[in-house]
């Protein structure tokens, strides 16, 4: 009687249960009525075995991973994370305000490489382009930053410079807010995975590898394939094109289809009013920060990368150069340089039409930096001689 008036003592619960342990008192599905909760033990097992046989079906399956991406021509890199841009943008914060910086989209980012540029000019530039991305927000980000008072090129990718386009946008946010935990997490990135483990790159996670398998489609939703690996980088964020695209025919052929794919029309295409209306606007923005830059004395020169075959007929058809490049030109007051204007940077083998080919690329820093040096920006001593 005293269990259905709710009042049970210890010893009643070890009766009720066969057992001495205590059991807690919980409430009943009728009110004023308490019930014991049984308490079962956990049998007996060999956890340390159970824990070693998990550890190595893990080790196995990342083995396997590994194994599996490697014999498709992976091989370690640094991964290119908002956490990497961070640390060479606070090289500006920590010293190295006068240095070269590049910034642009991917043809920046491929196409000009460090050690090339350094041993011509006798200093390494600051890699802060991006792939897919505008770099009209990083440039508006140096030109409020009065530590930045060297010298800046600007890469011009016609679709994303004038359309705002921002894949890799939110680094800049990160940078500004990067709390301490991740910068100890790119730190132990760095250091203890990317070195050793080919498969750590966005491309070959296990979702995004699931998500491109040859689903059947979605009624009304066309099939629209993502971008994949095409560069590799190092701690720097000094980049060239992976030489997979260039030498695998396959591989190069799934490259130019997924640009392919972007030059057809779309009905998310804005109107041409509206067209118009963005470009002017991100040429306006660019010019306020370019204007900004030249008043304390920061040197700045645009550079349009080479584009080629159907790329290059896309980039002219969007954005033709008279209606962007030039008037880029003309409102900021800037000097540019354009592929199309010198011929040697011209001839270089770009094999999915828009970056060009590692060994090429190296040719093609020579070749800018022989143009800025000689045109734009001569060597101090240079200066020194001509007064």
């Amino acid at each position: 009687m005293d269990m259905l008036r709710g009042e049970v003592s210890v010893e009643d619960q070890a009766r009720y249960l066969g057992r001495g342990d205590y059991a807690r008192v919980t409430a009943a599905d009728r009110p004023g009525v308490a019930q014991p909760v049984p308490v079962r033990e956990v049998p007996a097992q060999p956890w340390g075995r159970v824990a070693l046989g998990a550890l190595l079906l893990v080790a196995a399956l990342i083995a396997g991973w590994e194994y599996y991406w490697r014999a498709f021509g992976v091989t370690p890199a640094t991964r290119n994370s908002d956490g990497l841009w961070a640390t060479q943008r606070r090289r500006i914060d920590s010293g190295e305000g006068n240095a070269t910086v590049l910034v642009g989209s991917s043809r920046m980012y491929f196409d000009l490489q460090l050690d090339v540029w350094e041993k011509f000019d006798g200093t390494r530039p600051i890699q802060l382009a991006w792939e897919g991305t505008s770099p009209v927000p990083f440039l508006e980000d140096l030109a409020a930053d009065p530590k930045f008072t060297g010298r800046l090129l600007i890469g011009v990718a016609p679709e994303l410079f004038f359309s705002g386009f921002a894949y890799r946008g939110g680094a800049l946010k990160y940078y500004q807010k990067e709390s301490p935990s991740q910068r100890i997490g790119q730190w132990l990135s760095m250091h203890f995975i990317e070195p050793y483990f080919a498969f750590y790159d966005e491309d070959f996670a296990l979702a995004t590898v699931l998500k491109r398998q040859d689903w059947p489609p979605r009624d009304g939703k066309p099939e629209h394939m993502s971008v994949r690996k095409l560069s590799v980088s190092a701690p720097d964020r000094n980049t060239h094109l992976w030489e997979k695209v260039a030498n695998d025919p396959d591989y190069k052929a799934l490259a130019r289809k997924i640009w392919l794919q972007d030059f057809q029309p779309s009905d998310d295409d804005p109107p041409p009013e509206k067209m118009q209306k963005i470009m002017t606007e991100q040429i306006d923005r660019a010019v306020a920060a370019v204007i900004k830059l030249r008043e304390r004395g920061v040197k700045v020169l645009f550079v349009r990368p080479p584009s080629t075959g159907p790329y290059l007929e896309f980039d002219n058809k969007l954005f033709p150069r008279a209606k962007s490049w030039d008037v880029l030109l003309a409102k900021s007051g800037a000097q540019g340089i354009h592929f199309e204007d010198y011929p040697e940077l011209q001839g270089f083998e770009l094999p999915e039409w828009s970056h060009i080919k590692h060994a090429d690329a190296r040719e093609f820093t020579a070749a800018l930096h022989q143009i800025v040096t000689r045109d734009f920006w001569p060597p101090a001593a240079a200066v020194a001689a001509s007064r």
